[in-house]
């Protein structure tokens, strides 16, 4: 049975679809059977595996029941895609007077969840019934943290919710782990947020870090994981050691 990981930051910006799309990436490259559901509205994972915004079924039409997810899913030479786009932030008001509504996205998964080693599910921005059902569907949360003033204050929040989420409504939820992003060795503030990231964390913190990069920034707009775009940079590096580690600590 595979196992669901969703990348969750209720903070904008850390990198959140950029591990998605790369880490399912590496995931894959390590030989093993990858989806990404991309469950953000903005669509960005599914424009970063060279898919259409526009490619229907999709995963609005899963979720609001007018289509089954074995129908949306999509090949690519990456890992297998269900797409996103903009329709999905209409599913909220949509599923508001359903009685399940924050498992729409745990049971959409059900039928396929043994098809795959890794499921890697992109979620919002922000604190929504959509960022609710990618914890509620999952096994473990990643958590990227940029590594900038605010980044404990972001955590903080997510924590809290995390443990809401826990309490009613998906008990054995995990944190996979957390990972440093747009790391920059020659910034004082950089290792002052890894230290206390770690001491606040500890045991729960990536060995590897994500660099900042050009090359990391100009993939998407080539509808190509990193891996793909330049496979001998630091950040293609970075995002195999990340799939190295998730495939250590999964094997104990």
């Amino acid at each position: 049975m595979g196992k669901v990981i969703a990348i969750v930051n209720q903070k904008g910006g850390v990198g959140k679809t950029t591990t998605c799309v790369n880490t399912a990436a590496a995931l894959k490259e390590a030989g093993k059977r990858v989806l990404m559901v991309d469950f953000d509205p903005q669509g960005n994972a599914t424009s970063g595996f060279g898919v259409d915004k526009q490619t229907s079924p999709n995963i609005y039409d899963v979720i609001i029941g007018r289509a089954d997810i074995r129908n949306a899913v999509y090949g690519t030479p990456y890992a297998d895609i269900v797409p996103s786009n903009k329709q999905l932030s209409g599913a909220e008001p949509e599923l508001l007077a359903e009685r399940d509504r924050e498992l729409r996205l745990r049971g959409a998964l059900a039928p396929i969840k043994g098809n795959y080693d890794y499921i890697m599910v992109d979620s919002p921005p922000t604190l929504t019934l959509l960022t609710v059902q990618c914890l509620c569907a999952a096994d473990s949360v990643l958590i990227p943290v940029q590594c900038e003033y605010y980044a404990l204050e972001g955590l903080s929040d997510l924590m809290f919710t995390l443990r809401a989420v826990r309490k009613s409504l998906n008990p054995p939820l995990d944190i996979e782990g957390i990972l440093l992003t747009m790391y920059d060795a020659r910034v004082n503030l950089t290792f002052q947020v890894t230290e206390e990231v770690k001491r606040h964390f500890p045991g729960q913190v990536y060995a590897c870090v994500i660099p900042r990069s050009v090359r990391l920034s100009e993939a998407p707009s080539h509808g190509r994981p990193i891996q793909h775009y330049d496979r001998y940079s630091k950040a293609a590096e970075s995002y195999n050691a990340l799939a190295a580690e998730i495939l250590r600590k999964n094997s104990k």
